[in-house]
């Protein structure tokens, strides 16, 4: 081949293998030795072919390398090798081409580059954080066994290593839109908690969206009636009268709830001074509005992503999102640019203790929200909590979903997979207050109360809490485990730590398929446990958006 030929196909020496045609392809690159005695050997007169590498798409390569050192000059592509449809870690393979001459090493890199940038979803920019003390301190080697794939994959990063609990928090919550803008995502070197952090500053201030309905709503009125109020209230039409009702009795965005304190001190000032007029109260008011801008970046956004690099201790939504646990297997998926839609859980605490006073305020799970036993294993020191009633409506007409007893017997589950049917279907999610919505209220005592958003399996239960949760369906999984003897919560809980159990198919556990539901506990205080995390709340409302936010991953391979 001449020295200025355009590099399509090439004669190089490989590392390994030795001189090969190197040819380029539209969708990847292949080669074959030109010596057949390269990949065959001969035993007792017998002939066997070794099993070695002769192509690679480029949607398995990650990144290409000039190597100008030594006798001659080289370059490497960075891949990797996954069998198909197992869960099994992803192998980072390199191989390395050579030529005396740099010009066609040169046209090669060139090429190939070319070709990788064809693919406009592999991220540029990513904002890392660190938890150092996460997963016994494996945080930060974690990082540093992944930190060469991203450079390798020209992936500018920006790492923070977090001081303290609620430091990814802050850092997200405080990136202006510009700042945000700059980054294709972010990215969690940690556990589910610290993914939690980052989930709940990215969505704190750009996520608008109305409340659900809060406990009190459904408890002082009838199911249609009220769903009627709330819609009329969710319109405006309220009276000065209602003013000091609306904390509690509508649903309201987060930026209404930043105004409602003005309003009410303006109502009040209206009804001491009549010279103040109500027109001039509400123009207060719309200047207040204004003030407050809606985020230039809202939530949904199709192009951020959030990814996660296992160094935790339980993992559960890599072990949910990937199918397995491995830090290089998820650096890989976040370089290629893989993506999937994610159901997310908004938790709206109306309550953190008993005083009147408390006013609503916003969290988010990805993968799970558990109170009493789930709270127990977060705050250790108390014992199992009761809590009674629990509200929670269903959509039959409008989705088709079997009633409880039908969930739970189901002779066959649809597992959610890679490229999944069910997260796949565009069909529009039902408002919670519409007509073929209708709200069971459970009440009584209960051991713990789980709602599964995935199917939230870990190394300790493989098929999860809920084996046919999906990931982008647009609902939850409600389990209320009834009072009972301890022995049966007991073997309820053995039966989540085998495959292929049924551990929901006991009399006293009740399983919803659900859109969203309210929670009242009977006592003053209790604990909730969203994503790992701790949260005070006696009373709270959880909705499901579905596919609110974008992950680096492509589904579990189960």
């Amino acid at each position: 081949m001449e020295r200025d030929a355009p590099p399509l196909s090439s004669t190089l020496f490989m590392d390994g293998v030795g001189e090969v045609v190197l040819t380029l392809r539209p969708d990847g690159i292949s080669w074959k030795p030109l010596d057949a005695g390269a990949v065959t050997s001969s035993c007792l007169g017998m002939d066997f072919r070794s099993k070695i590498q002769t192509e690679i798409k480029f949607s398995d390569v990650y990144g290409v390398e000039l190597i100008d050192s030594g006798l001659a000059h080289r370059f490497v592509v960075h891949g990797f090798l996954g069998e198909r449809g197992t869960a099994s870690p992803w192998v980072l393979v390199a191989y390395t081409f050579g030529h005396k001459y740099l010009k066609i090493c040169q046209k090669w890199v060139e090429h190939i580059e070319a070709c990788i940038k064809n693919e406009p979803a592999r991220p540029r920019s990513l904002l890392v954080l660190v938890h150092p003390l996460c997963g016994k301190g494996k945080g930060r080697k974690s990082w540093d066994t992944v930190a060469p794939i991203f450079c390798r994959a020209k992936v500018q990063t920006k790492v923070t290593v977090t001081q303290r609990a609620g430091h990814a928090y802050n850092v997200v919550s405080s990136l202006s839109d510009r700042e945000l803008r700059s980054f294709d995502g972010i990215v969690a070197v940690g556990g589910d908690g610290l993914f939690n952090e980052v989930l709940n500053g990215l969505l704190a201030s750009r996520h608008e969206a109305s409340y659900p309905p809060s406990p009190t709503e459904l408890s002082f009125a009838g199911c249609g009636e009220q769903s009627q109020q709330c819609r009329d209230n969710t319109n405006g039409r309220c009276s000065s009268n209602d003013v000091n009702d609306m904390a509690s009795e509508t649903s309201l965005t987060s930026d209404d709830m930043n105004l409602f304190s003005l309003l009410q001190c303006l109502m009040e000032q209206t009804s001491q001074n009549p010279q103040l007029k109500m027109k001039s109260a509400m123009q207060a008011v719309v200047l207040a509005s204004v003030a407050n801008q809606a985020p230039s970046t809202p939530f949904p956004n199709d192009w951020f992503r959030l990814g996660i690099i296992p160094a935790g201790s339980t993992d559960a939504i890599v072990l949910s999102t990937t199918g397995i646990r491995d830090p290089v297997t998820s650096a890989l998926n976040i370089v290629l640019g893989r993506k999937m839609l994610l159901d997310i859980a908004q938790v709206v605490r109306w309550k953190a203790s008993p005083s009147p006073r408390d006013l609503p305020s916003v969290h988010y799970a990805a993968s799970f929200a558990g109170y009493g036993f789930y709270g127990d294993v977060i705050k250790e020191s108390e014992k199992y909590q009761k809590a009674d009633p629990v509200t929670i409506p269903t959509s039959m007409a409008e989705t088709g979903t079997q009633p409880s007893q039908a969930l739970q017997k189901s002779p066959s589950r649809l597992i959610c997979c890679e490229n999944c049917a069910v997260c796949a279907e565009t069909a529009t999610t039902a408002n919670i207050y519409s007509e073929s919505s209708r709200w069971v209220k459970s009440k009584g005592r209960f051991l713990s109360i789980g709602a599964a958003i995935m199917s939230c399996r870990n190394e300790r239960a493989p098929d999860g809490l809920v084996a046919d949760a999906h990931l982008a369906d647009g609902f939850l999984h409600l389990i209320l485990i009834r009072d009972c003897p301890r022995p049966y919560y007991l073997w309820h809980l053995t039966q989540l730590t085998k495959k292929g159990s049924d551990p929901l198919n006991f009399k006293f556990v009740e399983h919803h398929k659900t859109r969203a539901f309210t929670f009242i506990s009977s006592q003053d205080e209790s604990v909730w446990n969203l994503d790992g995390e701790m949260l005070k709340a006696c009373r709270v409302s959880v909705q499901v958006f579905r596919g609110l936010i974008n992950l680096f991953a492509s589904g579990p391979v189960v």
